[in-house]
């Protein structure tokens, strides 16, 4: 939340950080952030892994699943044995058991009563999600909204949470737009475009937002991007979140 108030507040780097947290502090192997956009329809944010991307992907084309339901009921919804689940969602059902998913856990991102999207949790065992976890899980939920509503110096209106959101949209885009420069001019998978994408932010002191910019704006060469890997390939990539600051340096 700190980090919202500077500057060079990176929003896509607060959505990764929030998966990397979930993972790494609750009883889940798996976690994505969805949030809705200007028609209310929800989108993918991030994502610790490409099976749980697809997972969120399949509810959204079916409108149906555990995540559709908390955000349109606005609750919190456990789901402690998915195989028990097959007749309530027969389309999203057999594809998460499929991806190793045994349980899963949606909570909504919200503020106050306004939800604005969830957040997914996955477990490759059956079971309910330990009570501490719930607690953690939706205070890391909604510290990460507030985040984004100090995400302004302007005295906060009724609309400024959607419009945060819709840039916060418009910035994933432009992304989602980085990664397929980055796969089709190295010939590399989705995953490693990402990842050779957050390094080279990283190693250069820059926000993932303005590389992706760069990238799409044809102000950043791909060629640059893959030089600046280490040595040993361009598809490796340096563990930890991504830093702030300007592109240049």
């Amino acid at each position: 939340m700190a980090d919202t108030l500077t500057e060079d507040f990176d929003p896509l780097a607060l959505f990764q950080r929030l998966i990397d947290h979930c993972t790494a502090l609750l009883a889940v192997d798996a976690a994505g952030v969805m949030m809705e956009d200007a028609r209310g329809s929800l989108r993918t944010m991030a994502a610790s892994s490409e099976e749980a991307v697809l997972l969120e992907l399949l509810q959204l084309q079916n409108n149906s699943g555990p995540c559709l339901k908390s955000y349109y009921e606005r609750r919190r919804i456990d789901v402690p044995d998915l195989a028990k689940e097959r007749e309530r969602w027969p389309e999203v059902v057999p594809y998460a058991l499929g991806a190793g998913f045994a349980s899963m856990f949606t909570l909504p991102l919200r503020l106050h009563e306004h939800v604005v999207g969830t957040v997914n949790l996955f477990r490759t065992e059956k079971g309910s999600l330990p009570a501490d976890d719930q607690v953690l899980a939706q205070g890391l939920a909604d510290a990460t909204v507030l985040a984004l509503v100090q995400w302004s110096t302007e005295p906060s209106r009724a609309d400024d949470l959607l419009t945060r959101m819709q840039s916060v949209i418009a910035a994933k885009a432009s992304l989602e737009m980085a990664k397929g420069i980055l796969a089709e001019h190295g010939d590399v998978s989705f995953p490693t475009a990402a990842r050779t994408l957050r390094t080279y932010a990283q190693r250069r002191g820059a926000r993932l937002v303005d590389i992706a910019d760069a990238l799409t704006s044809r102000n950043l060469a791909p060629d640059v991007v893959f030089a600046d890997e280490p040595a040993h390939g361009a598809g490796s990539s340096i563990a930890g979140t991504e830093g702030s600051g300007s592109v240049g340096g």
